[in-house]
């Protein structure tokens, strides 16, 4: 075998250089967002947030580096021991958490503060991807296909329960991509995905009953046996006639914030503030923006918390379109990248994990954005790389680090 040979087997090559390169332009677009967002407060011009960012980000480089230096079969082996242990972690947030902004999620273990719902995206991520590595030829049974599916929900129900619906929302997301990544029928995760649909239609008769027809046809046109038609059907009823029950198991203000962004209430001074006050940042940069700390909105704050889910639109304000298009760029060019890195890997355990990278951050790049031009619920999910926050952008760099690893040993089974 040539060197040449060896050396395109194992390279970090150019489209994985600009995908680093992507990530640390994110990161520091999000810095200085951070120091706008904040800079003044607490009687200093560089605010301690600023610099704990500043911290974690160092500290995101070690992670980094750790992650990117030990082989695929390291994660894949203790895979379920990470997963055991962010459950234990996320039971004992319920227990002796720490409370910020109105919930509990956060645990200090010798002083040492994280965030563990973060890193419960990577935990589901490795779990159901060595259980589907461990069981190629059996994922299509339902006792398997139920596994999977518990893999994301006991977290998901965990972390709902702190209250953060928005971060809970995610393995919706996660958990489908991935078994349809290792060949599961699109029709199974058509039926596992449409009683999400139906507790949405519930709310209006007309929207449950056209949810019901679409189901029943997709079941006729596949040829489906009757009484599993009658079975299907009939759970999504059941599961439209529990909706009102779940419904009022939410917090005022998550019930005020579906409402809102449904447009069947509207509170310019209360539960609409933070959206409409969004809207109009953004729109105010135009073309090139205010400049940098000189965006009124941001240094006036007429957003609060502006440092952490609504920090794009310190970015829309004071870059202007320019800088929001910047900023979508680079995070779609990731998001490429990550599904290139997926297509090419040979292992079916790094496969599996890297496409649900990519799902993560394709969900919280859609979700962020859109709630803060106001087309999607507020939800309380930060902007990968550029909102403030230790745990996640910890997380995230792991992320980065990972997809570059099985990269680089792209050709390793």
């Amino acid at each position: 075998m040539r060197i040449s040979d060896i050396h395109s087997r194992h390279s970090i090559g150019l489209p994985n250089f600009l995908m680093v390169t992507a990530v640390l332009l994110l990161i520091c677009i999000g810095l200085a967002a951070i120091y706008s967002a904040t800079t003044g407060q607490q009687g200093v011009v560089v605010s301690k947030t600023f610099q704990h960012q500043l911290y974690w980000f160092l500290l995101g480089i070690v992670l980094f580096l750790l992650s990117f230096s030990f082989p695929m079969q390291f994660y894949q082996a203790f895979a379920y021991l990470f997963y055991a242990s962010i459950l234990l972690c996320l039971i004992a947030v319920l227990f002796i958490g720490k409370a910020g902004g109105g919930a509990v999620r956060w645990l200090s273990i010798f002083g040492f503060r994280f965030q563990p719902s973060e890193w419960t995206k990577l935990a589901v991520i490795f779990a159901i991807a060595r259980y589907i590595a461990d069981n190629p030829d059996k994922i299509q049974r339902k006792r398997h296909l139920l596994v999977i599916a518990g893999l994301g929900a006991l977290p998901m129900l965990l972390i709902f329960k702190q209250p953060d619906l928005g971060t809970s929302l995610v393995f919706l997301a996660i958990v489908p991509s991935m078994m349809y990544w290792a060949g599961v029928s699109p029709l199974i995760l058509f039926l596992a995905v449409i009683p999400a649909l139906t507790m949405i239609a519930s709310f209006q008769l007309w929207s449950f009953f056209l949810v019901m027809g679409i189901l029943i046809v997709i079941l006729i046109y596949k040829k489906i046996k009757p009484l599993f038609i009658y079975l299907h059907v009939g759970f999504n009823i059941i599961v439209g006639i529990f909706t009102p029950y779940f419904w009022n198991s939410l917090h005022e203000y998550q019930q005020n914030r579906i409402l809102s962004f449904l447009g069947l209430v509207h509170d310019p001074k209360g539960i609409s503030y933070q959206v409409i006050q969004s809207k109009v940042a953004i729109g105010s940069g135009g073309f090139g923006g205010k400049g940098f700390l000189a965006g009124t909105q941001t240094q006036l704050r007429f957003l609060p918390e502006q440092h952490t889910d609504f920090i794009f639109t310190v970015i829309g304000e004071e870059l202007g379109f320019v800088g929001s298009v910047i900023v979508l760029l680079l995070f779609t060019w990731l998001l490429i990248r990550s599904l290139q890195i997926a297509l090419s890997v040979r292992n079916r355990f790094a496969s599996l994990v890297a496409i649900g990278i990519t799902t993560m951050f394709l969900y919280h790049y859609f979700v962020n954005l859109g709630m803060v031009m106001g087309i999607m619920p507020v939800t309380g999910l930060p902007l990968p790389f550029i909102s403030y926050g230790g745990s996640f952008l910890n997380a995230s760099m792991v992320s980065v680090a990972l997809l570059l690893n099985f990269s680089y040993r792209r050709q390793e089974f």
